[in-house]
């Protein structure tokens, strides 16, 4: 099973964003940039403003930390961005999430729909068919560098075990040790922050995580 990795540039030096992307791009698959409101989150990050001022080859994957994200929907769609995730905990109604995801899907990008480490998977069971990624929270959504909870793998073997076709994203808390074991899990995209961009040879690390 392939895995791909997808540094979050939430760890990255904002004051020289540009030049951290460029020396990620030649290792890395996809790049997360986590979007977050002070409502959902009580933390505070990226724009698409920011993103306009970025250039890269990678697939953007937006990951919306956001109480509304179907108000946020078009300012990422209109830069043709690969993946939009939004939160099960934020749209818990099946309408709505349909809708969200129709409206992903209509503006050219993948869905995905995302648990925080206290969610069951059986609270996605109205849509996890109509979506392309299920991102699992390995850490409380909000900060960097937060240590990695082992009990969600048992969340990912159960996605993996139904669903075996499956984008199943696992993002916080992955390092060179935890990585194996969501590869062995079922996980088959990571996302990694800390890990990655406080690296000295960013390529190795995230070979690393690849299991390469």
């Amino acid at each position: 099973m392939q895995v791909l990795i997808t540094p979050s540039i939430l760890a990255a030096d904002l004051g020289h964003l540009q030049q951290e992307v460029e020396s990620i791009e030649p290792y890395a698959d996809w790049i997360q940039v986590d979007v977050m409101d002070g409502h959902f989150v009580p933390n505070l990050s990226f724009g698409a403003p920011v993103l306009q001022c970025v250039k890269t080859t990678l697939p953007l994957d937006i990951h919306l930390m956001v109480a509304n994200p179907a108000d946020r929907l078009r300012e990422f769609l209109d830069l043709h961005v690969k993946n939009i995730t939004f939160h099960a905990e934020v749209v818990q109604e099946t309408g709505p999430r349909k809708a969200l995801i129709e409206a992903i899907h209509k503006g050219g990008a993948m869905a995905g729909i995302a648990l925080s480490p206290d969610t069951p998977v059986s609270s996605i069971n109205d849509v996890v068919n109509d979506v392309d990624l299920v991102l699992v929270m390995s850490v409380y959504p909000g900060f960097s560098g937060q240590e990695f909870l082992p009990h969600v793998l048992e969340k990912v073997r159960a996605l993996r075990k139904d669903h075996p076709t499956r984008m199943i994203q696992v993002d916080g808390g992955v390092d060179g040790k935890v990585a194996p074991h969501c590869r062995e899990a079922g996980a088959n995209n990571l996302v990694s922050a800390s890990f990655i961009f406080d690296a000295k040879d960013r390529g190795a690390a995230i070979q690393r995580l690849r299991g390469a």
